[in-house]
């Protein structure tokens, strides 16, 4: 096999595992607590921080782009999840904190996620026979 064919199969392989379990993580999140995964990904993000992070900071840490995650941030606030604070250094600047919803939330759905990946990376592991190198 060329290596340029070696190198275009593990791609298409390591596409297929992450939409094998993205869809998974999408559904069980979306059936047990109501969330997508953007606003699963979005609400793990915060409950992280150390600090109150900015839009702009918490977009760069994540795979949306800053449009995509003012929907998601959105979509949180109107759900009680998370609001969103002008920045008092930098009014301009909009800072974005979870609410003791969010938090619970959040713990509730971080059981789902982790019992999803175990599943899906186990899966992967016992296929291979390794660890799976995502």
């Amino acid at each position: 096999m060329e290596p340029e064919t070696c190198v275009i199969d593990r791609w298409r392989t390591l596409l297929s595992r992450y939409n094998a379990v993205a869809s998974a993580l999408e559904r069980a999140l979306q059936e047990e607590h109501a969330l997508t995964l953007s606003d699963f990904e979005t609400l793990d993000r915060l409950a992280e921080a150390m600090e109150r992070p900015r839009m702009q900071e918490l977009a760069a840490s994540m795979y949306l782009s800053q449009s995509a995650l003012s929907r998601t941030v959105a979509r949180l606030e109107k759900a009680g999840l998370v609001e969103r604070i002008h920045c008092v250094a930098d009014r301009r600047g909009v800072v974005v904190e979870l609410t003791e919803a969010g938090r619970q939330r959040h713990k509730e759905a971080r059981v789902t996620h982790l019992a999803v990946l175990s599943e899906h990376l186990a899966d992967a592991e016992d296929r291979t026979g390794a660890q799976a190198s995502f």
